[in-house]
């Protein structure tokens, strides 16, 4: 009954002094570690259609007092859309699969040492990961292209270093530090009731963590794994500023080769996003599932 009068919340404030409030989990921003998937897969069914509707009917409209019709332009893209797809989107996918398996493997290697409890191993691995995390991944690639020898001589042998492979190392930093922490903050969320009943049956840390631990943060990790796959799918167009022969750069070229017609633009980049679109829709709706089925059940 001490209680039954809080000033400030059920009577008259004495003071002037602000009422904390209850937090509003509405209102409060959280690192949602699969949030581009989330908002992609939150896109209605509706978005299929008014994206092929406004790939159409945007061009229509601005070729309509051009000598270079729409036909024209649409009989261009089919042409070339052979080329576009098999030596461009494909190499996109490509450049996407070599990164994601470098980044993840190296990623893992990271998370593990950040939570190291040598202080040598850990802080250095955190300084990495957060180094990365934070860095632009254009100005990634264009230290790496510019650090990179175009060739390697070893002996009497040359190797080549090719434009693609630098983008593949240049992308992989970012992705490297982003698993990174999706591997720790995956291990973290195990509670620690795991670690000390792993103790006190005399596991080792190294037995507690690869037998115990890790068998359970796989599945918590695979959903921002696929994210961050989205994601760097995506970013796979920057390089185009390197040089590398992808989708973006093709379609330049197309556009070119087709005599630079202005109302080409519309058409080609229209395609290319697109078909970007329909490439990480399934990948997002799946990580959405994935996640729903492998929610921790409290």
């Amino acid at each position: 009954m001490a209680f039954r009068f809080l000033p400030g919340v059920n009577a008259k404030s004495t003071t002037d002094l602000p009422v904390l409030l209850p937090v509003d989990p509405a209102r409060v921003m959280v690192n949602d570690p699969v949030g581009f998937s989330r908002w992609l897969a939150s896109l209605p069914a509706w978005t299929w259609g008014a994206l092929i509707a406004a790939i159409v009917l945007w061009p229509a409209v601005s070729l309509a007092a051009s000598n270079y019709t729409y036909a024209m332009a649409t009989t261009a893209l089919v042409k070339w859309l052979p080329f576009l797809v098999a030596s461009g989107f494909l190499f996109n996918v490509i450049i996407s699969l070599m990164t994601m398996l470098i980044g993840t493997a190296a990623g893992v290697v990271l998370g593990l040492a950040q939570i190291s409890p040598n202080a040598a191993i850990r802080l250095p691995a955190k300084f990495i990961t957060q180094t990365f995390r934070n860095s632009p991944w254009l100005v990634l690639l264009f230290i790496v292209l510019l650090a990179f020898p175009f060739e390697v001589t070893i002996g009497s042998l040359v190797i080549s270093i090719p434009d693609w492979m630098k983008a593949v190392v240049g992308l992989s930093l970012p992705i490297m530090a982003n698993i990174s922490e999706v591997v720790r903050g995956a291990i973290l969320s195990v509670h620690d009731g795991q670690w000390e009943a792993a103790e006190s049956l005399g596991y080792s840390r190294h037995q507690t963590l690869w037998r115990i631990i890790l068998p359970q943060c796989f599945k918590r990790m695979i959903p921002p794994w696929m994210n961050w796959y989205a994601i760097l799918t995506m970013a796979t167009p920057l390089c185009s500023l390197l040089g590398v022969e992808e989708l973006i750069t093709l379609s330049r070229q197309a556009i070119e080769a087709e005599d630079n017609h202005p109302e080409l633009l519309v058409p080609f980049y229209s395609f290319a996003l697109l078909i970007f679109f329909a490439y990480c829709y399934p990948i997002a709706r799946m990580t959405i599932a994935l996640e729903k089925r492998f929610a921790v059940k409290l």
